[in-house]
């Protein structure tokens, strides 16, 4: 039996690809999420289309403290969640607006939105990711977790699956490498 040297190589390229794949973890289109520093878990949707996480708010004010800029919101997930939580201002981020959310009277094709590090479990990967505070109340998931987060937790998204980590159990360490 004589083997043709193209096919072999082809397969022998591909092997390399077949260890990463190995490393990544799969999550399901939805996945339970641990609010660390919050102490809620709440359910997210993973959008590979997405860049950023966001985080559902509301009353989000921004200040300052000790000349650093804050910012204190309230979780616009339901009625349970009365009481303000503050954090650190990370950055303003200007997201771009749906068609149907554009004014043309306003002129603004982008929205700013404040950016909070949040300490965040799926399964057991607890990471640091930024998100950004909107208010997602009409939306079924009140956490939207984008490709830059899910970068940072190594993840594959089989949209065929739903809560494929599990419950979040993680250990206290968070992952900062980048």
């Amino acid at each position: 039996m004589r083997l043709k040297p193209f096919p072999l190589l082809f397969c022998l390229l591909l092997l390399p690809g077949l260890g990463v794949a190995a490393e990544k973890t799969v999550y399901g289109l939805n996945e339970y999420a641990h609010l660390a520093g919050i102490d809620l878990q709440v359910p997210a949707k993973l959008d590979t289309g997405a860049k950023t996480a966001s985080l559902s708010a509301r009353d989000i004010k921004r200040f300052k403290r000790n000349d650093e800029s804050w910012v204190r919101f309230y979780l616009a997930i339901d009625t349970a969640h009365s009481h303000p939580i503050e954090r650190p201002l990370e950055r303003v981020s200007k997201i771009k607006r749906r068609a149907d959310d554009y004014d043309a009277d306003e002129g603004q094709q982008y929205t700013a939105r404040p950016v909070i590090a949040l300490n965040i479990c799926m399964g057991t990967a607890l990471r640091s990711i930024e998100v950004n505070l909107t208010d997602r109340s009409t939306f079924q998931y009140p956490l939207l977790i984008g490709s830059e987060a899910l970068k940072r937790f190594d993840a594959l998204v089989d949209p065929s699956l739903k809560y494929a980590a599990g419950k979040p159990a993680c250990a206290t360490d968070v992952h900062t490498a980048e």
